[in-house]
């Protein structure tokens, strides 16, 4: 997938044209992705013992297609291409700019804590 959770895209077709919004989550197996604030919905919702009810709104997921990526560099919708450095990993590069696109924090992995075994 060219479009990850965290990245910053735009809409291209639709009700929210040049949109731009998070991506929450991707869908692969349906090629969806929900993004903020993107083809919201309204859902009646009954009330329960925990919450009220009422109409509230909710973010759909929208088709892959239909989803441009905004590059983090220059600011524009760009297509994603790849590039191989080095060491051999696979790294996503704005095809305007030729800019990496780089949305993963590193984050240090530690010893795993030393708790007792459940019963």
């Amino acid at each position: 997938m060219k479009i990850k959770t965290g990245d910053n895209v735009i809409v291209l077709i639709g009700k929210d044209k040049n949109r731009q919004g998070q991506v929450l989550k991707v869908l692969t197996q349906k090629k969806k992705a929900i993004v903020k604030g993107v083809n919201i919905s309204k859902k009646h919702v009954k009330s329960t013992q925990n919450k009220p009810g009422g109409i509230i709104d909710r973010e759909m997921p929208i088709f892959l297609s239909k989803l441009a990526l905004v590059c983090p560099l220059c600011k524009k919708p760009t297509r994603v291409g790849y590039t191989i450095d080095s060491t051999g990993k696979k790294d996503r590069i704005c095809r305007k700019c030729l800019g990496l696109i780089d949305t993963k924090k590193i984050v240090k992995k530690t010893a795993p804590s030393k708790a007792k075994p459940k019963k």
